[in-house]
């Protein structure tokens, strides 16, 4: 069945045992996530391939008793239509003694695994969508003034729109902003540049762009002039998811208005002038499909880099290159 976030606590959690979340909104879904939780011990954490590798030892662990906690409760990332079948297989063991939590990113009308959620009144599906820049904007004022913490309306604004909808973002950059300021530094318009970090830097977006655009000769130039670390390599990622969802919804109104062109001048945010002939050279690589599957890519290096930390640059440059040299996507 369907139920909206904000309803979530009215849910008895002794009866609704199974939850989809899904949607971009991750801040409001961990606050979701910590409501349905709340004074729970017993809690596990997976990634849905890693399940898919391994089912059998999966409902093992889930089936299996403990002896000193009552309740279990899993929670698991990053999961597609490919876990409907597991998902049904756990429902139908009706282990009232288990709490599973599935947490998944957009998710269509078209897709089995929350059809499968609607459908079932047993079963509880949470869509969350981006928050309005109203509402972080009320979010924002509310943490300041709570904090005592003194900006303008402008610099407000101006952290909530590098926010892409999602509160979590939002507090982790006003985070920043609180410890800045319980140092006794000045937050000046220039500071809180600095520190939600839209000085951007240009020899990663640079990289990036390049690597989205195929341009191999540009991506070995950047990577020779530049000393590329370890530390960097976070940076490096999330330059490519932001770079890469950009695309994917450039890509959506280029295959619905077949005029690229049109498709450059009418975006938004609006594209620098110097910016679009790159991003042209990007949008005749890539369609929404390739694109996606890219994201999930990334989203899976991401992975890999933190389990890896004093490898990952090796690991991003051959991503880098693997990307580079693939096949153009039409």
């Amino acid at each position: 069945m369907i139920v909206k976030n904000f309803e979530i606590n009215k849910l008895n959690f002794n009866l609704k045992k199974i939850f989809l979340l899904y949607g971009k909104n991750e801040g409001l879904k961990n606050e979701t996530i910590r409501l349905i939780i709340k004074n729970r011990k017993n809690i596990n954490f997976y990634e849905e391939k890693e399940i898919i590798e391994n089912v059998d030892f999966f409902m093992e662990t889930i089936m299996s008793k403990s002896l000193f906690d009552n309740e279990k409760t899993i929670i698991i990332k990053r999961v597609t239509d490919k876990f409907l079948s597991i998902i049904n297989e756990i429902k139908e063991k009706n282990l009232d003694d288990l709490t599973i939590i599935v947490n998944a990113e957009n998710l269509d009308k078209k897709s089995k695994i929350r059809n499968f959620f609607e459908k079932d009144k047993d079963l509880v599906c949470v869509p969350f969508y981006p928050d309005t820049e109203q509402n972080l904007s009320k979010i924002a004022y509310n943490f300041l003034k709570e904090k005592k913490i003194l900006i303008s309306s402008s610099n407000i604004n101006l952290i909530v729109s590098k926010c892409n909808g999602d509160r979590e973002i939002l507090l982790n950059e006003l985070s920043k902003l609180e410890y800045y300021n319980k140092n006794g530094k000045k937050l000046t318009t220039e500071n809180i540049l600095k520190l939600i970090n839209i000085i951007e830097n240009h020899s990663i977006s640079e990289l990036v762009d390049n690597c989205l655009a195929k341009n191999k000769k540009k991506i070995i130039t950047i990577l020779n002039e530049n000393n590329f670390n370890n530390e960097d390599n976070i940076l490096i990622i999330r330059t490519f998811l932001n770079k890469t969802k950009k695309i994917q919804k450039l890509c959506n109104e280029f295959e619905n208005n077949k005029n690229i062109e049109l498709t450059i001048s009418s975006a938004k945010p609006p594209i620098f002038w110097k910016d679009k002939i790159i991003v042209k050279q990007q949008l005749l690589k890539w369609n929404s499909k390739s694109i996606k599957k890219l994201i999930y890519k990334i989203s899976e290096l991401e992975l890999l880099s933190k389990t890896n930390i004093y490898n990952s640059i090796n690991l991003i440059n051959n991503f880098i290159f693997e990307i580079a040299s693939s096949e153009t996507n039409n």
